[in-house]
């Protein structure tokens, strides 16, 4: 009866996002006021219509529930109650009612904060929110039911994909979920922006805050499914370019663009048209994605298994949503009144060719994903475009886009000043030639990986240079300068944090490709063997049983100048109800590097060991952690800076005087 009611409560979701869609659009058309003000209410009751359908689906999993369909195929009785948990977004129906739930979340967020916002304006945006709503629940609940009975019910599950039964697959999703979605927001923004025939700066800085929130959560996202595919997968890799991989990055890219656009339409008033469009294609790549994945395209541990039915179905959607909103901005866009002069010495002239960039790569990565495809559907040849071609064609890019990150910094808006950027550099500068200098006399014999490591250098320290002058460098006492420092903007700390994260993430790349060491060979139990400045023995095996698999695992001691400094476990794990077996990778950390083996074929002849050496590839991943750290920081500058904690505070009747 709890999996009908639902059901019904996923039905009752549609007609409400079906309602709000129409009423208010309505009230918009007749200037209505009463019925536009529909638009809050309705979209909060969709958002928990949908929260209380989301939990029954969690409710059927918990309890094993074999008479639901999407259970018995991605669950099983012994499944650990976490992954039981997990498995609800593991699949494709459940991850789609995810999507729909963090879409409509983002929409009841975006009325619990619109007070602010004129009533018409508001409107709009919570139309076009509550029509993706509806073409998403209407796509689920004839094309992906979660609900389904099985008739009989099944006496045992499927289970769920041993590759998927992971902690980081718990947050992975919803936060790349929460990246995708949130990004409709902006996309709605400019929708609104293009029918009402105005934005200014101040539509500038309603967005940001969204954007920011979005951006952080995407880039959190790519992060922890980076880790994961790293150290679940046993390839040793932390990025292979896989067509999945790509189709998160490239709203992260394009996202990225925008966030830089919105700060000069913020601050002066210009480039209204390529905002918008950036607004559109951020959210339309997201769409794109969420269709690749499920299309049945791409060949992927990341993508879902599904009929060609539900592949054409988001492919409709997808051409209906950026198709509109496209064929808007070509008829609108030209009647917005605004001033796309600027000087290109200056903030924004860098920040555009930021966007220029980030574009190119964006489109870059776009034609290397699906040229492969095209050519098989005209020519019936399969080709692939391997990490080679995007190394190659996008590392360059980046790499620029990084070394002008320091300069763009400083620039100050409307005109710049070259040589009072290099009279704040020049510390900067000679720091990262002594860097270089030491990093090739003491280890490092590659040209090339030295510049690299000065270019990390150059962007950490010019962040913090930035930082500094701005607190009145060369100007002012130095106990005024640090009291200056410390009251900057959080907006200020947010972008610095953010660009040494970028620094800090191309020093672990540059660091795990040319300092890190491999080795495979065949160990016995007894045994020693010798990488990097470690010696590793292999210690004993043993066997072990978890709660749905049975696992050999495979003990390792290892020693630095005859001492313990760690131990390290690896296993191999077989799952009875899939008859699959997985191998679980054994790491160790040193600081921020890591050891890292992969057991291989065990017989009497001994174990095949796959070892590398990774120097500072924490650093990958704490770079991204800093990126999203530093886009909160820029959201927290806005909160406060806006005063919105306080309205908050007074909705919820706290900080009221009695």
């Amino acid at each position: 009866m709890l999996v009908e009611l639902g059901h019904i409560f996923l039905a009752a979701a549609f007609a409400v996002s079906l309602l709000a869609a129409f009423l208010p659009a309505l009230g918009f058309w007749r200037k209505d006021r009463l019925l536009m003000q529909t638009a809050v209410p309705l979209t909060y009751i969709t958002f928990t219509l949908l929260l209380f359908s989301f939990l029954v689906v969690i409710y059927a999993h918990v309890v094993s529930d074999f008479s639901v369909l999407n259970v018995v195929e991605n669950s099983h009785s012994e499944k650990p109650m976490l992954y039981k948990i997990t498995g609800v977004w593991g699949n494709h129906e459940g991850s789609m009612l995810l999507w729909v739930l963090s879409l409509t979340f983002f929409s009841a967020l975006m009325a619990f904060f619109s007070q602010y916002l004129p009533t018409d304006f508001k409107t709009l945006i919570l139309i076009c929110q509550s029509w993706i709503t509806s073409a998403f629940l209407l796509f689920i609940l004839f094309v992906s039911n979660p609900f389904l009975r099985m008739n009989p019910p099944a006496l045992q599950g499927n289970d769920l994909n041993p590759l998927l039964q992971d902690i980081a697959l718990a947050i992975h999703p919803p936060l790349l979920y929460l990246g995708y979605v949130g990004f409709s927001l902006c996309f709605s923004f400019a929708i609104a922006a293009l029918i009402m025939g105005h934005i200014d700066r101040i539509w500038a800085r309603w967005v940001r805050p969204w954007l920011l929130l979005s951006w952080c959560f995407l880039t959190l996202g790519i992060m922890v499914g980076s880790y994961w595919a790293y150290y679940e997968l046993g390839w040793g890799g932390y990025w292979f370019w896989d067509p999945v991989e790509n189709v998160s990055f490239m709203p992260w890219l394009s996202g990225t663009a925008l966030l830089h656009s919105t700060l000069v339409l913020e601050k002066r008033g210009i480039l209204t048209s390529w905002t918008l469009f950036l607004a559109l294609l951020t959210f339309s790549l997201s769409l794109m994605g969420t269709f690749l994945v499920r299309s049945g395209l791409l060949i992927s541990v990341h993508s879902f298994a599904v009929d060609p039915a539900r592949g054409r179905a988001i492919l409709a959607l997808l051409f209906f949503f950026t198709g509109a909103a496209f064929l808007l901005f070509a008829l609108r866009s030209p009647l917005l009144k605004t001033e796309n002069f600027f000087q290109p010495i200056s903030r924004e002239g860098f920040i555009v060719l930021n966007n220029l960039l980030l574009t190119t790569i964006t489109a870059t990565v776009l034609i290397g994903t699906l040229y492969p495809y095209f050519i098989e559907m005209l020519t019936e040849q399969k080709i692939s475009v391997g990490a080679a071609f995007f190394n190659l064609t996008c590392g360059p890019l980046m790499l620029l886009l990084l070394f002008l990150i320091p300069f763009g910094s400083m620039m100050a808006w409307k005109r710049g000043d070259f040589p009072a950027v290099f009279e704040r550099l020049w510390f900067v500068l000679i720091s990262v030639g002594i860097i270089c200098i030491i990093f090739y006399a003491t280890s490092v014999r590659d040209i090339l990986a030295v510049l690299g490591i000065g270019l990390s250098a150059f962007v950490f320290l010019g962040s913090l240079a930035d930082l500094w002058g701005k607190s009145g460098y060369g100007k002012k006492a130095f106990s005024v300068r640090v009291k200056r420092f410390l009251g900057l903007p959080w907006s200020v700390f947010g972008a610095a944090i953010a660009h040494m994260g970028l620094s800090v993430t191309l020093f672990g790349i540059i660091c795990v490709a040319n300092f890190g060491q491999e080795r495979i060979l065949t160990m016995n139990i007894g045994e020693w063997v010798t990488i990097a400045d470690k010696t590793l023995h292999f210690d004993t095996v043993d066997s072990r049983f978890g709660s749905n698999y049975s696992a050999m695992e495979f003990y390792f001691k290892i020693y630095k100048n005859k001492k313990i400094v760690g131990h390290i476990t690896a296993s191999k794990r077989f799952y009875s109800s899939q008859n699959t077996s997985t191998t679980e990778v054994g790491l160790q950390n040193y600081g921020l590097s890591q050891l890292y083996i992969v057991p291989g074929h065990f017989d009497n002849r001994g174990l095949v060991v796959h070892i590398w050496w990774k120097p500072y590839i924490i650093c990958i991943w704490l770079g991204a952690f800093m990126m999203a750290m530093g886009g909160c920081f820029s959201l927290l500058g806005y909160w406060f800076r806006t005063g919105a904690y306080k309205r908050v505070l007074l909705s919820l009747n706290f900080g009221r005087r009695h």
